[in-house]
């Protein structure tokens, strides 16, 4: 069967490479990328709309238009910058998934939705170590509030209307290809471009503050393989725990310094991330993902490390 997929939100951090690998498996003249700006650096692929989200009515024609099987709605304000914009920020991470939800079941047309969730869900009272799939959620943030509600949407949608909805609970993504995007995990990305720039980084976080991470690669093969699975073998519909490697700024600092010896880490007090990272997981327990879909990562922090740095020095 053919698939047309439209991506919302492609000109993010996990969207830009979400897009490339897409065109890769299904052609690029069956991907339309869409954002609510042109893209910065513009793709020699010219199947881009602009579109936002909260607006139903041009969400409607596109969808009319274009006829998707497939729709990846990652537009979305992160964490950050949603305690700035704490009301932008609920409306367009809810009201643009009513928009997909509530289109898909009056178009009957669209086959598969991913939507992405996130370790913010959890919160204070969220066991710290192997975060389970089912425990305590009371997410402190926005962002986090969002996501858990949207969970319970997508779920609803699944259950009432048959809907077809797939979503991972992200950790930090780490990329060499985009600028991260206002996430508290965003030092993890920041690190590597100040190692090499100015050989030494200022971290928000403290040195000891271990977060669940991953490597854009396994973050992209995951959300694929995910939409891969069939149906029958998923038993998440809210979304899935998806575990990559969980590391603190100061075990990225040394190994970074094992490539580069010189380099220099220092912290900074205040941060309001600092608050938002105290209530997240340390590491994550993904066993439904590893059981239902054969999850499992490729790379350890070393090897992201590695990659990162060759990345960065060979394309800038």
């Amino acid at each position: 069967m053919k698939e047309t997929i439209i991506i919302l939100g492609s000109n993010g951090q996990i969207g830009t490479e979400l897009a490339e690998a897409l065109r890769t498996k299904f052609g690029a003249e069956n991907i339309i990328t869409t954002d609510i700006r042109e893209p910065q650096t513009p793709s020699p692929i010219q199947n881009f709309e602009t579109i936002n989200v909260l607006d139903k009515a041009a969400l409607k024609s596109l969808f009319e238009k274009h006829k998707p099987t497939q729709v990846y709605l990652l537009a979305a304000m992160l964490s950050a910058t949603g305690e700035q914009y704490p009301q932008k920020a609920w409306d367009l991470n809810m009201n643009g998934l009513l928009n997909v939800l509530d289109l898909a079941v009056e178009l009957g047309n669209i086959k598969k939705i991913f939507w992405p969730s996130s370790i913010a869900v959890f919160g204070p009272h969220s066991p710290k170590v192997n975060t389970p799939q089912y425990c305590v959620m009371d997410p402190n943030s926005i962002y986090g509030i969002s996501k858990l509600a949207g969970e319970r949407l997508c779920e609803y949608y699944h259950e009432k209307y048959g809907l077809d909805i797939r979503s991972i609970r992200y950790p930090g993504i780490i990329s060499w290809k985009t600028a991260p995007g206002g996430g508290t995990t965003d030092y993890a990305v920041h690190i590597f471009f100040e190692a090499l720039a100015k050989g030494s980084y200022e971290s928000f976080l403290s040195a000891q503050t271990a977060l669940p991470m991953m490597y854009m690669d396994d973050a992209v093969r995951a959300t694929i393989k995910l939409m891969d699975a069939p149906a029958e073998s998923l038993s998440i519909r809210s979304s899935y725990n998806l575990a990559g490697v969980s590391f603190t700024p100061e075990m990225i600092a040394e190994e970074i310094k094992k490539i580069l010896p010189n380099f220099g880490m220092s912290y900074s007090s205040g941060d309001p991330r600092q608050a938002i990272a105290d209530s997240w997981p340390q590491s994550i327990d993904d066993e439904y993902a590893r059981k239902d879909w054969n999850w499992d990562i490729a790379y350890d922090l070393e090897a992201m490390t590695k990659d990162m740095i060759k990345n960065l020095k060979t394309n800038n």
